[in-house]
């Protein structure tokens, strides 16, 4: 008996190294795949930054990947003088573009998800088939039918035209249900309706709570798509006093001769303040949401 514990334990410590072993060149791969990924995404983002800060007219001169003197107040300034000052109306364009579309879209997301999770009713499997369907279809493929019905309904140069299909997302829908059937208990919401709280005091004063990294994820992922969505403004905003800045930008850009290119560079660095302020401030609420459904 005693020979056969020895045994035991001498095999043991080798089985555990071994393995210990064979994880170490896993770790050393993933790591360098991570880190290969890190340098590929944000390589462009360390150029515009170098490039928006050296004097104006030089941004396209010297290696591209550091310094060479500062001019970025300067930049800023020139960038914000330009033709009128139309940047900084594109950039309130943008934010007020983003922020009524991320806003209804997330609460249209919450009370559709919420339902779909929480409400039996029939055609509920075939309506959440449809929103996965929805989900994979890209909206790029929408723009030209949207481009159409408003064109016929006469919302052309009409910033309905942009807010309409914003508050639209199917992954929002998506999202909602898987976070809303996990996080939040059928018990929790018997409990409100026998206090004799209506259905949607129910979800305004328990469910949204239990829902929020889920919302703020929503949110954030709204905000983004509709910042960067470029064909469908372009469609159908033809008033540069209208135009989101990306729009804005790609005009500038199409047009060398009457915008110095120097200004595009600073418009773009300019235009990603707002994003990153977003995701650094929501941070700890959309990393819980980017994990819902992943443990049960």
């Amino acid at each position: 008996m005693s020979a056969t514990t020895t045994n035991a334990t001498t095999t043991k410590p080798p089985m555990i190294r071994s393995r210990r072993d064979a994880s170490v060149p896993s770790r050393v791969t993933v790591t360098a795949l991570l880190a290969l990924s890190a340098f590929y995404f944000l390589l462009p983002l360390w150029w515009l930054l170098v490039s928006a800060t050296k004097p104006f007219g030089e941004q396209f001169s010297g290696t591209g990947l550091w310094f060479d003197g500062f001019g970025l107040f300067d930049n800023v300034a020139r960038l914000g003088s330009h033709d009128g000052g139309i940047f900084w109306r594109w950039m309130l364009n943008s934010v007020l573009y983003c922020g009524i579309g991320a806003l209804l879209g997330t609460a249209f997301s919450a009370l559709a998800g919420y339902a779909l999770a929480k409400y039996r009713f029939p055609g509920r499997g075939l309506l959440f088939g449809v929103v996965l369907a929805a989900v994979l279809i890209p909206k790029v493929l929408f723009t030209l039918p949207l481009y159409l019905m408003f064109s016929g309904v006469g919302l052309m140069d009409n910033p309905l035209a942009v807010l309409l299909p914003s508050v639209v997302s199917p992954f929002g829908v998506y999202l909602c249900r898987v976070f809303a059937a996990q996080s939040v208990p059928d018990e929790v919401l018997e409990a409100g309706r026998i206090d004799g709280a209506g259905e949607f005091r129910v979800f305004r004063s328990l469910s949204v709570r239990m829902m929020l990294p889920a919302l703020v994820t929503v949110l954030l992922f709204q905000f983004v798509e509709i910042w960067n969505n470029y064909l469908l403004p372009s469609m159908v905003l033809g008033d540069d006093r209208l135009q989101p800045v990306t729009v804005g930008l790609v005009g500038w850009n199409a047009s060398h001769v009457a915008v110095p290119p120097a200004l595009v560079v600073v418009g773009s660095l300019v235009s990603l303040v707002p994003l990153l302020l977003a995701f650094l401030s929501l941070q700890r609420f959309w990393r819980a949401g980017m994990t819902a459904g992943a443990v049960k």
